[in-house]
């Protein structure tokens, strides 16, 4: 009996290990649980929208667990209101500061995959919808693949009289806390696609917060900032005839009362910003080949919009 003990003993501790995690929210769960939830993605990824329902875990995780670590806000940006919904891990992005954590949410309709950044303290920094089960509706074929940076390509495409048109943008979350396109190309006509500003909502209260154009296909947006020097823009031009495009999100820092600067890591872009009246000029003094065409710049006047006028509110 003596020399079953330790054998006993040995059997009760893996036992004990291997107890499963309760993830259905009714219970708090441990920051290292959640994370090891999340199985090590192999890279590079990639996934088709056809495959979509298929590419989760058959893990469960309830939505109480994950608001233990990811705000409401970023479930609000992606779902909205609605709250009934299944969540499934599909895997894990380990870099030496973020982890990426690639989701399926579905409801009753759709399901969508989704992207949650987390810091190594498991602190949330960023959220992205990567595809949804509708974007077929369309008439694309959408995939996205994923390298070891990361970067998030998402790719649509589609075959027209056996021409086969495509469009690829590049995502990557930077350091500033969000998610932006550091590449795009397509073989489609420019004016049959639609220009989305991603930065549209945010607050515009500083000084030289607005929109700045040129016409229909070249402007300027500009956001606040997490303070009164420092802005979120946006930046969309098309010259050429459409021919030759840019496009870049980032942050601007002011280096004096009318000028400021675009500088990232890992991007050799840089611009500059010179506000003058009702009008700022952009200048790229970097490399900015990854955000534009070869054969354009970003180097151009753009005037500010008027904002319209707020209708008074009836006593």
């Amino acid at each position: 009996m003596k020399k079953c003990l330790p054998i006993i003993l040995l059997l009760f501790l893996v036992a004990c290990k291997e107890k499963k995690i309760d993830f259905s929210g009714e219970v708090p769960v441990k920051e290292k649980d959640f994370i090891a939830a999340f199985k090590p993605l192999p890279l590079p990824y990639s996934l088709l929208d056809t495959g979509i329902n298929g590419a989760a875990d058959s893990l469960t995780i309830g939505i109480k667990v994950f608001e233990q670590f990811i705000p409401d806000s970023a479930f609000t940006s992606i779902l909205g209101k609605n709250r009934k919904v299944s969540i499934r891990p599909v895997g894990k992005i380990k870099k030496e500061k973020e982890n990426y954590l690639l989701t399926l949410i579905s409801t009753k309709s759709e399901t969508k995959l989704v992207v949650f950044v987390l810091d190594a303290k498991t602190k949330f920094l960023g959220v992205k919808e990567l595809m949804s089960s509708k974007d077929q509706e369309d008439g694309y074929q959408h995939a996205v693949s994923i390298n070891k940076e990361p970067t998030f390509m998402l790719v649509k495409e589609k075959t027209i009289k056996e021409t086969n048109l495509f469009t690829r943008t590049g995502w990557v979350y930077n350091n500033a806390g969000f998610f932006m396109v550091v590449i795009t190309d397509s073989n489609e006509d420019p004016k049959k696609q639609q220009i989305i500003n991603p930065i549209d909502t945010l607050a515009r209260k500083n000084k030289w917060s607005g929109d700045y154009v040129k016409d229909k296909k070249s402007y300027v947006s500009i956001r606040d900032g997490k303070d009164v020097n420092s802005y979120t823009f946006f930046i969309h031009f098309e010259k050429n005839e459409g021919t030759c495009i840019g496009e870049l999100k980032g942050n601007m820092t002011m280096k004096s009362n009318k000028t400021g600067i675009y500088t990232a890591n890992a991007d050799p872009c840089i611009i500059d910003f010179n506000f003058e009246g009702s009008e700022v000029n952009v200048k790229e003094q970097g490399s900015c080949g990854n955000h534009r065409g070869i054969k354009c710049f970003f180097n151009d006047s753009f005037q500010r919009k008027r904002e319209p006028k707020q209708k008074a509110s009836k006593k």
